[in-house]
């Protein structure tokens, strides 16, 4: 896990190389952290860093699906709204049975499946808008492979910073010493490894 995305001679291996760091930051952001933390929330919003990884597992593979199926649709999902409704606020909450070595294994799982999608896809390809959803363009019909990987690339942007806070409030770790303990990075003077507090 490297402190930036690794340098590549084309646009494909670039993409994958910026979804891999992307996808790196939450192995990271929950270094150290017990069940208990993971599923706590310490700031004003009700996400947690375990809410915040099964979320972005959910999302690749949602969007992995999209693509995957272009140039149709995934398989309709014909189950009540209020049952797709529940199960989408449960794909943002830490449940009390949950671990996060489940949580990680299952992200990690599915950051291997997205990379190799995306290694494998014609980034041309057309994937539908489905205008069924009101926040998705009505403007146009199709957006390109290379699209959802950018998507998924700002997706995981995104709630990477949102998980960066809340770690930060548990117990004020940043990234660059958590990546520091979880690479074994050298000390520095400007870089320490993440430690757990001395109580």
């Amino acid at each position: 896990m490297a402190g930036l995305p690794t340098p590549a001679g084309d646009e494909r291996q670039t993409l994958i190389n910026f979804l891999a760091f992307q996808q790196d930051a939450f192995a990271a952001v929950a270094h150290g952290l017990t069940d208990e933390q993971a599923r706590s929330t310490p700031s004003v919003s009700a996400l947690s860093v375990g809410g915040l990884i099964k979320h972005v597992t959910a999302v690749q593979a949602g969007w992995v699906s999209r693509a995957v199926a272009a140039p149709g649709f995934p398989p309709r999902d014909t189950r009540p709204m209020a049952e797709q409704m529940a199960e989408h606020e449960d794909q943002l909450t830490m449940r009390d049975d949950e671990k996060l070595g489940d949580l990680l294994d299952a992200l990690r799982a599915q950051n291997t499946e997205t990379l190799r999608v995306f290694a494998e896809l014609d980034l041309d390809a057309l994937v539908p808008v489905p205008h069924e959803v009101p926040w998705f363009p009505s403007d146009i019909d199709h957006w390109s492979v290379r699209w959802v990987g950018m998507h998924i690339i700002e997706e995981l942007s995104r709630h990477a910073g949102h998980a960066d806070i809340i770690r930060e409030s548990i117990d004020r770790a940043t990234m660059y010493e958590l990546l520091a303990a979880e690479e074994e990075w050298p000390e520095t003077d400007f870089i320490k490894r993440w430690r757990p507090a001395v109580r």
